[in-house]
């Protein structure tokens, strides 16, 4: 192998963050406590400098962080590095097995946890940096549309979508449990794309591989564990496979899932049923796929590193008086602290998000922001966006090598399509954590695209 001298450095670590048992588990309607270490979580970072400039993304097997929390840890990171949060990329892989920062629903924050995950990312970044050593990039993608599924599904007639905000009843369902006989079909195109960066070192040694697939998480586990999902297993596999070192950084970023998962409703006997057996399947099958592309990748050894970011104001949407009237009644007679999750409970639950959300300001800062890095650029976004989105970003773009990191930087929330807002469903449902108007998609996808062709071209 070449050691063709580069000015182009690169480096990768990761550090702990798994923890301790007790913590609280948001992701679902209702708060968890962890009972049980599965497998360890990480903040893992991989910094890229090119002469003066340097950039670092970083992604935290965690559900979401608030876009107050990431500033926070940003600044941590720009105090100890002099690097701007500009050039700061810091995502959740999203999964549902983790300590909580974020309060959505009735999943609270563990303010433990809050207070010890920004000096462990800092810390990932701060070894990320001292790692640096002379580098080479390659982009590639390959295609697994098979583990990809629209959750959001037509139904037949006879089933009927209620929507525990306004009381009627919606076009389509998010996940019908219950419902499969009913289902007609999915209602989306979903991206199949599984697009990465690989990063070595000139003397051929592996530093990192970033993947990014729009798949929302697995969750083939019992409530309480700790673990990093399919995350996890992609990361672990690629190190057997390539058969990296130690100091090898493998990493899955989240795409453009907020309308997928893999609740296969209607062939439910295509994956394995144990615990974790699902979530070890798709891992490793994405590594191996991934591992088998690398031979027709194109390396460069000087590529160029640019950087830009941007906040977008997006209006918030509030319940009217009459709403916030009617929610206050039902609140009356709920009893949270053992509420189920039929209708009547999720009617419960999304009473108090009108009168949390009724509290909010009027509008919510959405982070955007486009990485270049050679010949490929990576686009971050502040929310859980559908396929649709990452999908036209990347017909618009017109550049081979795109993808789109979501949860990056703070998290909006469900910022679906305008289209699909009509439809209703799950995603759309008026709360914390899905308020922004109809149009703020359109605005925000734009705007990251605008900024996607500025870099590339």
């Amino acid at each position: 192998m070449s050691t063709l001298k580069t000015s182009f450095l690169a480096g990768a670590a990761r550090v702990k963050t798994t923890p301790p048992l007790g913590t609280r588990i948001n992701g679902d309607f209702i708060t968890h406590y962890a009972t049980y270490i599965h497998d360890d979580l990480y903040a893992k970072a991989l910094a890229l400098r090119s002469g003066e400039t340097t950039v670092v993304l970083v992604m935290v097997d965690i559900c979401v962080m608030p876009k107050e929390f990431v500033d926070g840890a940003k600044a941590l990171i720009t105090s100890r590095t002099g690097i701007p949060h500009t050039h700061l990329l810091v995502a959740s892989t999203h999964t549902h097995a983790a300590g909580s920062v974020a309060d959505v629903h009735l999943g609270s924050i563990d303010p433990a946890y809050e207070k010890m995950l920004p000096g462990r990312i800092a810390a990932a970044v701060d070894a990320a940096l001292e790692n640096l050593r002379p580098a080479r990039i390659a982009f590639g993608s390959l295609m697994a549309p098979e583990h990809v599924l629209c959750r959001r599904y037509a139904m037949k007639p006879g089933y009927t979508p209620l929507n525990p905000v306004t009381g009627g009843v919606d076009k389509v369902k998010t996940n019908p449990f219950g419902g499969e006989a009913y289902i007609d079909d999915g209602i989306a195109t979903t991206d199949p794309e599984l697009g990465y960066l690989a990063v070595q070192g000139v003397d051929g040694r592996w530093i990192s591989m970033l993947g990014n697939y729009s798949l929302h998480y697995v969750g083939d586990w019992e409530n309480g564990t700790i673990s990093a999902d399919y995350f996890g297993y992609f990361s672990e596999r690629l190190r057997e496979q390539l058969g990296a070192g130690d100091d090898f950084v493998g990493m899955m970023s989240n795409g453009t899932s907020g309308d997928v998962n893999i609740w296969d409703f209607l062939d439910s006997e295509r994956y394995p049923k144990a615990h974790f057996e699902k979530s070890q399947f798709i891992g490793h099958d994405l590594a191996d796929r991934l591992v088998d592309s690398l031979k027709v990748l194109e390396w460069q050894s000087e590529p160029a590193l640019e950087a830009v970011f941007e906040l977008l104001s997006c209006e918030v949407v509030k319940p009217s008086q009459e709403e916030l009237d009617a929610a206050a009644k039902v609140i009356a007679t709920a009893r949270f602290e053992t509420i189920e999750y039929h209708a009547e409970g999720l009617k419960q639950i999304y009473a108090r998000e009108q009168l949390l959300l009724h509290e909010m300001p009027a509008t919510r800062e959405c982070p955007a922001q486009a990485i270049r890095i050679g010949n490929g650029v990576i686009g971050g976004l502040g929310g859980e966006f559908f396929s649709e989105t990452g999908l036209y970003l990347k017909s618009q773009a017109r550049i081979d090598n795109y993808f789109t990191i979501t949860m990056a930087n703070g998290n909006a929330g469900y910022v679906p399509p305008a289209h699909e807002v009509e439809l209703g469903g799950y995603e759309s449902w008026r709360c914390r954590y899905s308020c922004l108007a109809a149009g703020s998609e359109a605005v925000i996808r734009e705007a990251l695209l605008q900024m996607v062709m500025r870099l590339a071209y």
